[in-house]
């Protein structure tokens, strides 16, 4: 198989499970003895905008990896903390230190482009000890590209110097022209400090502890300014407290699935970085810590419910990089949505188009179907007509350079006029090369119509008329909500497969129909574009045991010619995916087969590492007593995953928000098999919050109204 441009290569197992740190646009991927790059590959390192500010940090005990006795990231994701002892230590075929006799703790966080560790020490041996204690470093300045297998012909200039007994710098100075520095600095200072080591020659009695303090700082546009370990983490400790103040939370009766869904928000509250335009939630560590505009719109729609802040933050920020001329390098054009954006050198100097890339087909309209969303959770006019401009011309762009041979479909050409090196050939949420493709197995040539853009245009154009009627636009309405019914019919006749049972994955370029089973016939649920007759056949497939494997559904059917459940796109399981099925399934009433899939996630949460639900999994199916498989390079956390379960609260819920009339309703809620009682806290509305109480009663759901701040009314409904 030929490697796809960007394709993220798996060069081995590391030796240590990985742990992630995020504040602000820098990131940390430390390994569970909180080192970086002690063991085999990966993409260990201190991040910030896309280049990497420390490639090595190893601590050893007489030149000793010291033994790991536990790590855990806190669970609010401020701090990693790392407890380690010594190994058996010899000197002459004589054991001079015996293993655990010294315990060492390391706590590290981040905070405003400083990584910050202390590492403590104690001795709880009988006698005094003598020992040294080295901590070694070292820099590459790689772009992220770089770290994910990119290969360049030139690179600009390091440099590294000891500036004093307790700082060392290292210095880069780009092609790009910009120059980056890390500055490491320790607390006391060493005995000997050289370019790649600061070492300690530590003597400690009985019973004693001493603290070691280190810190590195990535210079870049905006150098940090330097402060102390117990400083900065009360600084931290404010941010993120603060961080979470206007958000509904969800409580439940099963503990674990409240750890899952505690560790998502946190998850989420990491991952939410500010920016000009707001808070926008960058798409997951390593790979995507950044703005990516799919990433973002599927996210904020996940937490609307709770927390719609999240959403008009995204709305802003895309809206501001809305692309306003046409640039084929960036696969731009006016009224687009950025697809992503980066920092790094690479960016800079276009070696990579990804500096503001707008090579998605489902962006576009996706922005438009979050705005009528954000409408009917909030109705905050003041923002819809800030926004509306944007509105307009990403429709006009849905009409016209969105749709490439006008016949009314959304379609992407997957060629990019600067060469197959440049940009992603497919543009939808699966974008890996291989991912639409035919029942032969023959990949699709373009232009390729997604089935599920499709039903990203139907929704985009229904809102934009409530949106229009909002604002007194009666016939732009009028015309949008005809457009919408044409699209409908248009795409039944067109994708629907009574062979498959199922809508086409796509159409390629000559019209013909994909005809495979894809999960992505399940986001035409949500979006409300399939006919209800043909829906629960639909819905019925994606939970037949080609697709659903007991973790979830898969991608691709088991059973198609590209089905692969190690692949990334072509037979994994994506909570996202599984997410904004179960929101289709809910609006179609099929409250059964979402306790199927929510049941599903939480059991594959309840065996991950730290309940956390990667971006991916193997779609392998479930073993009874095992978990599921790991995909080895899935980012975790990712945001979309993170507010996977969030979403699935509010489809099996039926959570409903009618602004204009005070009203938050519950359409046929039901709770999960596992769950016995359901408590939203801090439920948000026209600057009202309440509590309220969902609980089983025999086989029906009872709500109680615990706290009301305002006159909201509570409702259930019942049909």
């Amino acid at each position: 198989m030929a490697e796809a441009p960007f394709y993220i290569p798996s060069t081995g197992p590391s030796a240590r499970p990985r742990r992630t740190l995020k504040h602000a646009d820098t990131f940390a991927v430390f390994d569970s003895h909180g080192d970086m790059g002690a063991s085999a590959g990966g993409p260990d390192g201190l991040f910030d905008h896309d280049t990497r500010y420390l490639s090595r940090l190893e601590l050893l005990i007489d030149g000793m990896q010291p033994l790991l006795l536990g790590s855990s990231v806190r669970d609010d994701n401020l701090t990693l903390t790392a407890d380690l002892t010594n190994a058996d230590i010899f000197y002459d075929g004589h054991i001079i230190l015996p293993r655990d006799t010294l315990h060492v703790v390391r706590t590290a966080y981040l905070w405003k482009g400083v990584a910050h560790q202390r590492i403590a020490v104690g001795n709880h041996g009988e006698a005094p000890i003598a020992f040294t204690l080295t901590v070694l470093f070292g820099n590459d300045f790689a772009d992220l590209f770089e770290v994910r297998g990119q290969r360049r012909q030139r690179r600009g200039l390091l440099s590294e110097v000891v500036r004093s007994a307790s700082e060392v710098a290292f210095t880069y100075i780009g092609l790009d022209g910009a120059t980056r520095r890390t500055e490491l600095r320790f607390d006391p200072p060493p005995a000997q400090l050289i370019t790649s080591a600061a070492t300690y020659q530590l003597r400690l009695e009985a019973g004693q502890s001493i603290y070691i303090y280190f810190s590195a700082e990535c210079h870049g546009l905006q150098p940090p300014r330097p402060m102390t370990f117990f400083k900065g983490l009360m600084a931290a400790n404010r941010d993120r407290r603060l961080s979470s103040q206007h958000s509904g939370t969800v409580e439940t009766s099963n503990q674990v699935l409240n750890e899952a869904l505690c560790r998502s928000m946190a998850d989420l509250r990491m991952l939410i970085t500010e920016t000009p335009e707001g808070a926008y939630p960058y798409a997951g560590i390593p790979w995507y810590s950044t703005t990516f505009g799919r990433d973002g719109l599927f996210t904020a729609l996940q937490m609307l419910w709770c927390d719609p802040s999240i959403a008009k933050g995204v709305l802003k920020r895309l809206a501001a990089f809305q692309a306003p001329v046409f640039d084929a390098a960036a696969d731009a054009e006016p009224g687009k949505i950025l697809h992503e954006m980066r920092g790094g050198e690479m960016a800079a100097l276009k070696e990579v188009p990804f500096g503001l890339y707008y090579g998605s087909v489902d962006a576009t309209p996706l922005f438009v179907i979050l705005v009528g969303l954000y409408v009917e959770r909030t109705g905050d006019e003041s923002t819809l007509r800030r926004l509306w401009t944007a509105v307009e011309r990403a429709l006009h762009w849905m009409d016209s350079s969105g749709d490439l041979d006008g016949d009314g479909f959304l379609e992407y050409s997957g060629i990019s006029e600067q060469g197959p090196q440049h940009g992603l050939r497919n543009q939808g949420w699966k974008d890996s090369f291989d991912a639409v493709f035919h029942a032969d197995g023959a990949l699709a040539q373009g232009p390729i119509a997604l089935c599920e853009v499709q039903g990203y245009a139907y929704a985009a154009k229904r809102l934009a008329a409530q949106c229009a009627r909002r604002l007194g636009h009666s016939d732009m309405a009028e015309k949008l909500d005809q457009a919408a019914s044409q699209l409908a019919e248009r795409f039944e006749e067109k994708f629907w497969c009574e062979d498959i049972d199922l809508y086409a994955i796509a159409l390629d370029g000559e019209k013909k129909p994909c005809r495979v089973r894809a999960s992505n016939a399940g986001h035409l649920l949500w979006t409300g574009i399939a006919r209800p007759d043909r829906a629960r056949r639909v819905a019925d497939v994606l939970i037949s045991a080609d697709f659903f494997s007991g973790w979830g559904i898969r991608t691709i059917a088991k059973g198609e010619p590209r089905y692969n459940p190690m692949s990334y796109h072509n037979g994994s399981i994506w909570p996202h995916d599984n997410s904004l099925i179960a929101l289709g399934l809910s609006r179609y009433g099929l409250h059964q087969h979402v306790d199927k899939v929510f049941e599903a996630a939480f059991a594959a949460a309840s065996y991950m590492d730290l309940r956390r639900l990667p971006e991916l999994y193997c779609g392998f199916r479930r073993r009874r007593g095992a978990g599921p498989t790991l995909y080895p390079v899935a980012c975790s956390p990712q945001a979309w995953a993170s507010g996977s379960l969030f979403l699935m609260i509010q489809a099996a819920l039926g959570i409903e928000f009618a602004p204009d009339a005070r009203e938050i309703r519950f359409r046929n809620p039901r709770l999960p098999a596992s769950v016995n009682q359901i408590i939203l806290r801090h439920l948000a509305m026209s600057g009202t919050t309440v509590d309220i109480a969902l609980r089983r009663t025999g086989t029906h759901v009872s709500m109680r109204v615990l706290c009301n701040s305002g006159a909201v009314q509570v409702s259930m409904i019942v049909s």
